[in-house]
Formats: structure tokens, C-alpha cells, sequence
């Protein structure tokens, strides 16, 4: 799968499913992925430290793996989107946007490289582009990327209206973490405020006709919200799925060791990761 056939996938009603990487470093990581099952991963810039190298490096072993590599930049702005695009990403993840002014940076960016400046704003405001063969080689340049939108706050949510208008958006993604502290419910995933502003952002996306991935870290969340409308999965990260899988495992052979007259080591604790 390329960048391409994950957005046509999701547009024609299907569901995609994707993972965030925060952990893992060396490039031999990535064909690991194209064993998951899974549709697409993000790598992580920006909680995760990362050098543009690299990144790069990832990059390119992940352009073999069939999975669709996706860059959550730092910041949104278009210095990062362009550097994560030009090292081999197929679509970048613009962290807590909340102006139509921000949105549109990132579109330009990601839509419209390597146009730059006043034309790129052109382009994004009214579709206008230097000329027909010009418009055409752009298109076809940046047909795999994909542009993801963070929505992670209330003034975020106040706006979405108008950010969804700006064209070139291909989904919209919700950072749960960031999102309840600007509720004033921190982490309180079952509150029905935390409730309300996911089913909002939801439907003003399903307005909009534009996919929405909720970033949560448990199962039962990710499934609550996939029936919900989050067609556009994104689950846990790598750190937290190896750390679980251990925890699981390792807590099944241990429960026998001591039926054995082992050690009754207490149980591990659940990842306090937050990306």
C-alpha cells in the first residue's frame, strides 16, 4: 500500500488501522511492520527524539515494507513537513493546529511541494498554480501524500468548521492527552465532556466528509470509537504494545512459577507513556 491507496481506501468507506512508533531506532525495525497487519505507522518527532538522519533512515527501509509511512512533526510548519516529505515520508501529521492560517501552511507544504511563498498560498486559497502542466506536475509529484490535521484542543474544536473548509485535508487526527487537559479533565477518558468533544470533532468531520483517527491506548477505547465513526485507526505505539505484550506474557509464565514455588513478583505496571 502507498500513501494513495490508503486515502482512497478510507474515502471509499473502508477502514484503515495504524500504529504510532515512538521507540524504535534502527531501520531493520520496519519490515516488521508489513507483518502486523496493518495499513499505515507514524513515526513520532515530536515527543519522540529523533535526528533528521535519522529519520530518513527509517524512512527509506520503511518505502519497502507496504506499510505507509506517515511523519508526526514537530510544530506545524512548512520547514518540517517539506524536510520529513524530501526524506522519504508519505504524509506528515501536523500536531495541535488551531488556526485556518496554521492549516493552511501545512497543506501548501504538503499538497503543493516544492512551491513556496506566495504561489503556494494560491494555490491553497484559490487552486491557482502558475499553469495547467504546472498543476498537473504537482499533483501527480505529491499524490502519496497524506495531510493529517491535529485537532487537540478546545479552541481547536471551536474552529474546525472553518479549518475543515481550507481543501487538501485528508483526516484529522485527536490527541487524547492533550485534548482532556485543555477540558480540564486530564487523562478522564470515560468523562462525558472528554465524550461530548470527541463525538463533536466527529461529526463536524463527518460534515466535512474528512476521516477522523483518535490516538487512544487500550483496546476497548479504540474499539468504542472505531464503532463511534474513527474509521481511520490509530492505536497505541510501539513502546506501549512491546511493554504489554511482555507484561501479558511474562505475567502468565510467572502465575505458573509460583504455583511451582517461585518468586510471587509483583505485577508489572501498566506503560505511563503519553505521546
Amino acid at each position: 500500500m502507498n500513501g494513495e491507496q490508503l486515502k482512497q481506501k478510507v474515502n471509499s468507506g473502508g477502514i484503515v488501522y495504524g500504529t504510532m512508533i515512538s521507540l524504535g531506532r534502527n531501520p531493520r525495525w520496519s519490515p516488521a511492520f508489513s507483518n502486523f497487519g496493518i495499513d499505515y505507522a507514524i513515526l513520532d518527532t515530536e515527543h519522540s527524539a529523533r535526528s533528521r538522519s535519522e529519520v530518513a533512515d527509517y524512512l527509506a527501509a520503511f518505502n519497502y515494507s507496504g506499510v505507509v509511512p506517515i511523519v508526526r512533526v514537530p510544530i506545524p510548519a512548512s520547514h518540517y513537513v517539506t524536510m520529513y516529505l524530501d526524506a522519504g515520508a508519505q504524509g506528515v501529521l501536523a500536531p495541535y493546529c488551531e488556526t485556518v492560517e496554521q492549516v493552511k501552511e501545512v497543506v501548501a507544504a504538503t499538497k503543493w511541494r516544492p512551491l513556496k511563498g506566495e504561489l503556494a498560498e494560491k494555490a491553497v486559497e484559490t487552486g491557482e498554480l502558475p499553469s495547467p502542466a504546472t498543476k498537473e506536475y504537482l499533483e501527480n509529484r505529491n499524490r502519496n501524500n497524506v495531510c493529517i490535521i491535529g485537532i487537540e484542543s478546545v479552541p481547536a474544536i471551536s474552529n474546525l468548521e472553518n479549518i475543515l473548509e481550507v481543501d487538501g485535508i485528508d483526516a484529522v487526527f485527536v490527541g487524547p492527552n492533550d485534548l482532556s487537559i485543555t477540558l480540564g479533565i486530564p487523562d478522564q477518558y470515560d468523562h462525558p465532556d472528554y465524550e461530548a468533544a470527541l463525538r463533536e470533532v466527529i461529526s463536524k468531520c463527518r460534515a466535512a466528509e474528512t476521516p477522523v483517527l483518535i490516538h487512544h491506548q487500550t483496546v476497548e477505547l479504540t474499539q468504542k470509537w472505531l464503532r463511534e465513526g474513527a474509521r481511520f485507526v490509530l492505536y497505541s505505539s510501539d513502546a506501549r504494545t512491546l511493554h504489554n505484550g511482555y507484561r501479558d506474557e511474562f505475567g502468565r509464565i510467572k502465575k505458573v512459577g509460583a504455583e511451582l514455588g517461585g518468586d510471587n513478583d509483583s505485577d508489572t505496571v501498566e506503560s505511563d507513556e503519553v505521546i
